[in-house]
């Protein structure tokens, strides 16, 4: 894991199978403003090469008011490359704020790293198949099986 400080905030750096993790942690004189994070954030995924980014958010307890903005920009420059943005663990306040901005159909918030990766419906459906599994007389089908099952779709 790398760390990266900048003006109001750290972000830590973990990279993937196709994916950058990013934890975006605010320090505490947490700059309300952050007019640079999308340029930020691509030289990072530029650098890796990894155009493929969910940004961590759970540190963050209110959407400074540039942020949103960065979040729609660093999205678009990210799918002109083929690759993707995803957001997860934002607090209720933040969620209300994409929601208010008509933003949450485009940057849904995902519970966990990996529901941003795996995406909702997937995580949804192994869920579903692990409650059949349990409650089935199947016991040949291990965990294992149904994580290869998962990563194939």
């Amino acid at each position: 894991m790398v760390v990266h400080t900048s003006q109001g905030f750290r972000l830590s750096v973990d990279r993937g199978p196709n994916w950058l993790f990013v934890k975006l942690r605010p320090k505490r004189k947490f700059a309300e403003d952050i007019p640079q994070i999308a340029d930020q954030l691509w030289l990072m995924a530029s650098r890796h090469f990894i155009y493929r980014v969910v940004l961590e958010l759970e540190e963050l307890s209110s959407m400074p008011p540039g942020l949103t903005a960065q979040l729609v920009l660093l999205q678009e420059r990210l799918a002109q490359c083929g690759g993707a943005l995803r957001i997860c663990g934002l607090s209720q306040d933040c969620v209300d704020v994409l929601s208010a901005r008509r933003l949450d159909a485009a940057l849904p918030n995902h519970a966990t790293r990996e529901s941003a990766v795996l995406g909702n419906e997937i995580t949804a459906f192994r869920q579903k198949i692990k409650e059949l599994l349990e409650h089935s007389t199947i016991d040949k089908i291990s965990e294992e099986d149904l994580a290869f099952t998962s990563a194939r779709s």
